[in-house]
């Protein structure tokens, strides 16, 4: 059986970029009309990433904004697929990724922990397990049976991290969930991380708190303009990040 959990091999993200933005609607379709054509640049959000996980390995994820952090994160999560390059996993992967993604804010909450839950992989009968776990973890109370669009962005936050960690991910994806929610939270989110490292679950974690890389982290990669720039111990690393951003 394979010690590796996830394997990028030779992984890049291009986007097409317009060099001639109109700036109404009217000008577009105007230039359209007329035949216009629209010339266009890439934009390489990741190029040639290559990086092998091992199981039970906790990998910090650094760099400066636009560096390629989150593109990686969608890229191993599959939200986006790489224009070119291979990713191999191994396990359930729980992302979270962005804020509020894969939920309904017309929905309430308890509706999203069911919809969240199965995109996640969950049956409904585990999901009847696991509710009042997750309700009460997110501490939301009362506010499970309102619409997610009255919510605050760290109450979305609360409950996106509950779900995702009620699943038993094989992988646990996090971007940046940490720096939402009051103290309280943080520190309960902290712990229950810490606890996933104990139980060998994998994990890939972007964050700009140097402090809880370092604490985190068994090994930290640090990412600028979509490659690779250095891999290593989470010290030696962050130290010489913090360095150049002096």
């Amino acid at each position: 059986m394979s010690d590796t959990a996830l394997k990028i091999t030779d992984v890049s993200v291009r986007y097409r970029l317009s060099r001639e933005k109109p700036k109404t609607l009217q000008e577009y379709l105007i230039h359209r009309l007329k035949g216009k054509k629209t010339s266009y640049e890439d934009f390489w959000a990741l190029k040639d990433v290559n990086l092998e996980v091992g199981k039970g390995e906790t990998l910090g994820i650094i760099g400066s904004n636009g560096a390629g952090k989150s593109t990686l994160l969608k890229v191993v999560a599959g939200v986006l697929k790489p224009t070119k390059g291979n990713v191999s996993v191994s396990g359930k992967i729980a992302p979270l990724i962005e804020l509020g993604a894969g939920f309904d804010m017309e929905l309430t909450g308890s509706e999203n922990i069911y919809l969240n839950a199965s995109i996640l992989g969950l049956s409904k009968r585990e999901i009847d397990n696991k509710f009042q776990a997750i309700v009460d973890f997110s501490e939301l109370g009362g506010f499970i049976y309102s619409p997610l669009k009255t919510y605050s962005s760290g109450m979305i936050a609360r409950l996106g991290f509950s779900i995702a960690t009620e699943v038993d991910p094989d992988i646990l994806i996090i971007d940046e969930i940490l720096a939402v929610g009051d103290e309280h939270f943080k520190k309960k989110s902290k712990e229950r991380i810490s606890r996933f490292r104990e139980k060998g679950v994998t994990m890939l974690f972007v964050s700009h708190a140097m402090e809880d890389v370092s604490r985190l982290c068994n090994s930290v990669l640090w990412m600028d303009r979509g490659s690779p720039r250095m891999c290593g111990g989470p010290v030696a690393i962050t130290t010489e990040y913090l360095k150049a951003m002096v």
